[in-house]
């Protein structure tokens, strides 16, 4: 139009360099973004009022969400949990279909002063091949596993203290429901009469092998924070006999008997990690022969009712330990019922990351064939340290108590037993292993205390 304002090429210039519009409303345009470039943050939105439905005017505190929770920006990363720390001295294991095996064999060889366990014995030098299998389900439901060891202890100058040892455990959990399972156990252990043991004649060659193989079968019903179960168990131990030193043989066939028992137990969790129990056991043994070689008829029956706890703090204390009173009447009148308090315990304690400590008791009322004694009943306590200096580098301390009380017999043992090692992990598979022992037997019996020193270096492979 005539007289009418025309743009300016100039303001055309300005605005498309710098975003500016001057002929129009003055504001600034934002550039379109390039491909490639990032993407720019959003504005943070701006924060909401106080609410000030406080007493005396007060802002109220949010109860559920803060601020930044709400309004955290979309496209901020996610946090992801931190990956298990790995030990990369712990072995990986085998996986063998859908079990995962743990083999290990360990090979030392060391010095023991009194290998007999006898008063006024010489040493000797020996070698202990010790091997061991764990294998593990790895199943969804249901468990089973078994747990396997075996060792021999080979005497240089003394042969009749070589040990062997087997040591078998089967079993298995069959979860029929969420709230009910099936336990089924198989054992067997092969070993010999302890060095020193009453039961030995004094001329003995060999120490005698004897043979325990049973089982059990439980069942476990749980009712909220209420567990009940109940197991039936069948075991068989049956010697061999002692070979003397003038070769000939003294049999030991009057200490074979099969062993029929069971148990009942009800827990219930007070607060998440802790099940306090009461359990009843009770046995009875029947032997091969009705009269053994002294005359006494050695069938007897055993209730043992007791009280204890359970214990499931993840990373922290996981166990078991109860305590109880133990009364075994024989059938033969002549002889002592065997009685009294016993104790057991299986408890593991991580004190830190690098140290844990493992405390373990066992009672148990021994048979035997001394003229005169019901049995032996023994009691054991021990605890464990295991430090790490670092993670290749681990010492340990132990320490063990034992007393045994022969009724019948005017005789009471005290045994003791202090004890230190290191181990040095070369990598997963290998470690070396260094250790040191010490084991004391007083008694109120003279004849019998002796001392003994252990020392042993060896080699351990595992996978």
């Amino acid at each position: 139009m005539p007289g009418a304002a025309q743009p300016s090429a100039t303001a055309d210039t300005s605005a498309g360099d710098t975003g500016f519009d001057a002929a129009a409303t003055g504001k600034k345009k934002k550039p379109k973004p390039k491909p490639g470039d990032p993407r720019p943050a959003p504005r943070a939105k701006p924060a909401p009022p106080p609410q000030t439905g406080g007493r005396n005017g007060a802002p109220q505190v949010a109860a559920r969400a803060s601020y930044a929770d709400v309004y955290k920006p979309l496209d901020a990363p996610l946090r992801r949990p931190r990956p298990p720390l790995v030990d990369p001295y712990e072995a990986p294991g085998l996986r063998v279909g859908t079990f995962l095996l743990r083999p290990s064999l360990d090979v030392s060889r060391g010095l023991d002063s009194n290998p007999a366990r006898l008063p006024g014995r010489g040493g000797s030098a020996f070698t202990l091949y010790d091997s061991t299998l764990s294998a593990r389900s790895q199943w969804s439901r249901h468990e089973a596993g078994l747990d396997l060891r075996g060792s021999y202890s080979d005497y240089d100058s003394t042969p009749a203290s070589n040990r062997p040892l087997v040591d078998a455990k089967a079993y298995t959990r069959i979860d029929v429901t969420r709230d009910t399972s099936v336990n089924v156990e198989g054992r067997y252990l092969l070993s010999t009469d302890y060095p020193g043991s009453p039961n030995l004649p004094v001329d003995i060659a060999k120490l005698p092998i004897f043979n325990t193989f049973g089982g059990s079968v439980g069942v476990t019903q749980r009712f909220n924070r209420l567990e009940l179960s109940a197991k039936a168990t069948v075991d068989r131990t049956a010697y061999q006999d002692s070979k003397l030193t003038d070769g000939t043989t003294s049999s030991n066939h009057d200490r074979d008997y099969n062993q029929y028992g069971g148990a009942v137990r009800a827990g219930y969790e007070v607060f998440p990690g802790v099940k306090p129990f009461v359990e009843v056991g009770a046995d009875t043994r029947r032997h091969d022969l009705v009269f053994d070689r002294n005359g006494f008829q050695r069938d007897s029956s055993a209730v043992t009712p007791r009280v204890g706890t359970t214990f499931a703090f993840a990373g922290k204390l996981t166990g078991e330990v109860s305590v109880g009173y133990l009364t075994r009447e024989f059938k033969d009148p002549a002889l002592q019922d065997l009685s009294g308090v016993v104790a057991d315990a299986s408890l593991v304690y991580a004190a830190t990351g690098l140290t844990t400590a493992t405390l373990t008791a066992s009672s148990r009322g021994e048979e035997i064939v001394v003229a005169g004694a019901s049995g032996a009943l023994r009691r054991d306590v021990g605890l464990q340290i295991d430090h790490a200096f670092r993670r290749w580098l681990i010492g340990t301390l132990r320490f063990g108590y034992g007393h045994d009380d022969y009724v019948g017999l005017d005789r009471v043992d005290n045994r003791t037993s202090l004890g230190a090692a290191i181990t040095y992990k070369l990598n997963s598979t290998m470690s070396l292993k260094g250790e040191y022992r010490h084991d004391t037997l007083r008694s109120n019996v003279s004849g019998v205390d002796y001392n003994a020193n252990v020392f042993l270096a060896g080699l351990k492979l595992q996978r």
